[in-house]
């Protein structure tokens, strides 16, 4: 499945709140939620290989599995 980070998220990940999570660790874990999502959904309980949790935004479009933001605790 081809994942989509938009780049409101890619921004996100410069934030001091959610550092040390990288784009691997995105994909990864939005490879790891399983059937469709028609709607913008929250994922929450991640953790980024540097052992930082954090939640996803996703949603299913044509294209593939966009990631409308991350969310770094």
């Amino acid at each position: 499945m081809k994942v989509i980070i938009t780049a409101h998220a890619r921004k996100r990940l410069q934030d001091l709140r959610q550092e040390q999570i990288e784009e691997e660790d995105i994909y990864t874990a939005t490879r790891s939620i399983p059937g469709y999502i028609p709607t913008a959904t929250r994922f929450r309980g991640f953790v980024a290989s540097t052992g930082r949790p954090f939640d996803l935004v996703v949603k299913d479009v044509l294209a593939g599995r966009l990631v409308i933001t991350i969310i770094g605790r």
